[in-house]
């Protein structure tokens, strides 16, 4: 497989059957759904999920849109293309074995409602895990770890990361940050994290 990682939280990945995104939020490029075979999305929020741009994807090409339930409520006339997929459920998307994790995304705090979120891993490799911190239960050999948002601490993502214990982790999750902060995590994570930790800029392919 190759993975391309794009703004913030999504990523591209293709391979000799198809082509796979994730994630194409309101803060990550269009492009990143030309010619794609299928769509997951982990949870709900418009950093997850452009509806305009996945809708204008689906009048060109009908393809699965795979994603919680509570999908239905924000994807308008997209909704008919979700294929809901539940916690710890297996299945394949644009060829890839997929397996979903977790089931909630992260407390922002305690007056905001908890929504659906899950986390995949994808051929027993890459793990993206959504706006959670759900540490999966194989070893993962590629963890893309969001690494700044409203609801998570720099302490808690560095312990997921170790929990996870990957063999290498890309930064996932950075569209709020400048460069000042970037300087900031990207040093903090390489030293802390005890893996090979970095931090791809947008349109990156690597090898999975």
């Amino acid at each position: 497989m190759q993975v391309t990682k794009y703004a913030h939280s999504c990523l591209r990945i293709e391979h000799d059957g198809g082509v796979l995104v994730v994630d194409p939020g309101v803060y990550s490029e269009p492009e990143a759904l030309d010619g794609a075979d299928a769509v997951l999305i982990t949870h709900e929020h418009p950093d997850h999920v452009n509806v305009e741009a996945l809708t204008r994807a689906l009048d060109r090409r009908p393809i699965p849109v795979n994603g919680p339930a509570s999908l239905a409520g924000v994807l308008g006339d997209a909704a008919d293309a979700l294929v809901v997929v539940a916690p710890g459920e297996s299945f394949t998307a644009a060829g890839v074995a997929v397996r979903a994790y977790g089931g909630q995304h992260a407390v922002i705090h305690p007056d905001i409602p908890v929504i659906q979120n899950l986390g995949y891993l994808f051929n027993d490799v890459v793990y993206h895990p959504g706006d959670s911190l759900v540490v999966p239960d194989v070893q993962v050999d590629t963890l893309f770890a969001p690494i700044h948002a409203p609801w998570n601490k720099f302490s808690e993502v560095v312990d997921f990361i170790r929990a996870a214990a990957p063999r290498r982790a890309y930064a996932l999750h950075d569209g709020l940050l400048n460069a000042n902060g970037f300087g900031v995590l990207d040093r903090q994570y390489a030293a802390l994290s005890n893996t090979d930790y970095r931090r791809l800029e947008p349109g990156t392919r690597i090898d999975a």
